[in-house]
């Protein structure tokens, strides 16, 4: 069954990514199978009761053997770093945030709700991380690609929603089994590109539907 959360009316990350798409196309590999995966090696970690090492399905989605050795491989290599395993047995799994969300863009306010659903969130600390399914296999590798697949847009996003004022990004290596670990405040660069795409996006947005969800 699919998760009600992706039915909510609220402006996401993946709104946002939907809507640069839209304005700026380019020829990019289909992302179906990257998200399916990374789907995967979420749930092992966070919500685990969703898989079915039997039928090598996940939240009824079917998987190859393949797939499932790779992502069993990545949960052990997440586990066995101190740190990540201590963030994950002190965090809640898949936190969903909403709240109506002022922005400013050159001076000008507006208004727009959001949404977040976060891999790990640590309520008493009021920050959170993301866990990425990578294929770098350093750790400059990685830092490259958050910002090609603007990670910084959404880690930006996130912490605006969340009120934070740190973060962290996450990275399994599929290949190597390397685990990169990326902190993020509000002071770094890295914050502040991802900032600046939330404005760009965000304010189009507004523009474009104001407070509706564009349908099809």
């Amino acid at each position: 069954m699919k998760d009600p959360y992706y039915g909510r009316s609220e402006v996401s990350n993946s709104d946002l990514s939907w809507l640069k798409n839209q304005l700026h196309p380019r020829d990019m590999p289909d992302p179906t199978n990257a998200y399916k995966f990374g789907t995967l090696i979420d749930c092992m970690l966070t919500e685990p009761h969703k898989v079915n090492y039997s039928l090598l399905q996940c939240d009824g989605e079917q998987y190859t053997s393949e797939e499932f050795e790779t992502a069993s491989e990545m949960r052990k290599a997440f586990l066995k770093d101190d740190f990540c395993r201590q963030l994950l047995e002190h965090s809640t799994p898949q936190m969903v945030m909403v709240k109506n969300q002022q922005f400013e863009v050159d001076g000008f306010k507006y208004m727009l709700p959001i949404r977040s659903k976060w891999d790990i969130w640590m309520q008493l600390f009021k920050w959170g991380a993301d866990i990425k399914s990578t294929t770098a296999k350093t750790q400059k590798q990685f830092i490259d690609a958050i910002y090609h697949f603007d990670h910084d847009r959404q880690r930006a996003f996130y912490m605006t929603n969340g009120d934070s004022k740190q973060d962290m990004l996450i990275g399994i290596s599929k290949y190597n089994f390397e685990i990169f670990k990326v902190p993020i405040t509000r002071a770094d660069g890295m914050f502040k590109s991802g900032m600046n795409k939330v404005n760009d996006l965000t304010f189009k947005w507004w523009q474009l539907f104001g407070e509706l969800k564009p349908t099809g």
